[in-house]
């Protein structure tokens, strides 16, 4: 049986949480590759969720979004979103995952404009916590279709930093990161509908890792 496009996608993400890990899981595929992971070979790993939940097993019932009822029904830690973004803050999440409309070949992500600042041609969500996760995950797995006007040279709007850009001071990478102040993490991964995307530490570029059968 051949897989999806968003199957093999899923596999993929599954395959970066590591056994024992705490995972800042997010919004739709991310839920499903948790399930998997823990199914597999991570069976120790644990799902936070942004709406203040914290789960070492994954619901019994399908999710659309991680604010459905069946998400907080055997939850090991139902608290506030400021006190799982703590967690964060004190490094103690391994793993996050995130989305976004854009993003370039230094993994920093737009979420809030397309066009100027001041004159978008379309206005995005925000942020809805991807630059926190972007900040202070131990590492960060990106997901996204792979769609030319999505892979750009340069986003329009850096919403969640990936290792920034080479200035004055140095090149991008974990250079720029130590820079700017971020203690920890960058992308590791990018999962879209065709291939996965590595990162080069030192320069911050992606680098292709592996393309999906088909």
């Amino acid at each position: 049986m051949a897989y999806t496009p968003r199957e093999l996608m899923v596999v993929c993400a599954a395959r970066q949480i590591q056994d024992g890990e705490n995972v800042f899981v997010g919004m739709r595929l991310p839920l499903i590759a948790f399930a998997l992971a823990k199914r597999t070979h991570a069976p120790n790993c644990i799902g936070l969720f942004e709406t203040g939940t914290m789960r070492d097993t994954p619901s019994s019932e399908l999710l659309y979004t991680m604010g459905d009822a069946p998400n907080i029904t055997g939850a090991i830690w139902t608290t506030h979103t400021v006190s799982l973004l703590g967690q964060m803050a004190a490094g103690e999440v391994q793993l996050g995952f995130i989305g976004g409309a854009e993003i370039d070949r230094y993994g920093n992500l737009n979420t809030s404009v397309i066009g100027d600042w001041q004159h978008p041609t379309v206005r995005l969500p925000g942020s809805g916590g991807g630059a926190d996760i972007a900040s202070l995950a131990g590492r960060l797995a990106i997901i996204m279709p792979h769609d030319r006007h999505r892979l750009r040279e340069k986003v329009d709007y850096v919403t969640s930093p990936g290792y920034g850009y080479p200035d004055e001071h140095g090149p991008a990478g974990i250079a720029w990161r130590k820079r700017v102040g971020l203690p920890r993490g960058g992308p590791s991964a990018l999962i879209t509908t065709i291939a996965v995307f590595t990162f080069d530490l030192e320069n911050g570029e992606a680098m292709l890792q592996s393309y999906h059968p088909g």
